[in-house]
């Protein structure tokens, strides 16, 4: 099914790799980002320097002043942290990441030289290398009953155990503007979704997924 962490990811892309040690599934790490990274934080290198409480950022990374980071995070080197940005608990950004203009990030994984410009939300959420939501795009991460998140793959469900879980997109993945990933959304490496599609469960890597819900091949 092509759904563990190394089918959707390069680690080393991935500075706190070790996070996915054990790790089968990727969304198993995401009920271990705080603690991880707590626990990671005292053997960063002196390319990083203590901004806030339990707040790290690396060199060459620039904050806008209407930005607000609330911690536990950790931010890589060489970063663009944009106007309104949000970042709120329990968040590991790796190298050359771009949060942008309101955007909001929450207990959520991004790879080196993920980007996410534009009005997202990302929230238990883990996004590879290189990949880039469009403007608007909102992993959204609680059913509406409120139940476990299940991941569908094709005519079977795959039990997450977790209630709040939003979305995995594999490296180089691109979803198109105002799309939604609803909970429990796994996006395959080189993947791209259109704008303004609903998404819900697995697209496979190196497909295109249209907003009429059709699957076709990447060449």
């Amino acid at each position: 099914m092509n759904l563990t962490v190394e089918d959707l990811f390069d680690l080393n892309e991935c500075l706190e790799k070790a996070i996915f040690n054990n790790v089968n599934y990727p969304w198993e790490a995401l009920s271990k980002i705080k603690t991880f990274l707590l626990e990671f934080s005292q053997n960063l290198s002196d390319e990083f320097e203590q901004i806030g409480q339990y707040i790290w950022v690396g060199k060459g990374t620039t904050i806008e002043k209407s930005a607000l980071i609330k911690g536990p995070a950790i931010i890589g080197c060489n970063c663009e942290i944009r106007q309104c940005a949000y970042i709120r608990e329990n968040v590991i950004v790796g190298d050359g990441v771009v949060i942008g203009n309101s955007t909001e990030i929450k207990n959520s994984l991004l790879f080196n030289k993920a980007q996410v410009p534009h009005f997202n939300y990302v929230g238990d959420s883990i996004l590879g290398y290189k990949a880039h939501l469009g403007a608007g795009v909102i992993c959204s991460n609680l059913k509406s009953n409120g139940g476990m998140v299940k991941v569908k793959v094709g005519g079977d469900c795959i039990e997450t155990n977790l209630r709040k879980f939003g979305a995995i997109v594999g490296d180089n993945a691109e979803v198109g503007c105002n799309s939604v990933l609803n909970p429990g959304t796994v996006i395959g490496r080189n993947s791209i979704v259109y704008p303004l599609t609903s998404v819900r469960g697995f697209v496979p890597e190196n497909h295109i997924l249209k907003s009429s819900g059709e699957l076709v091949a990447r060449f």
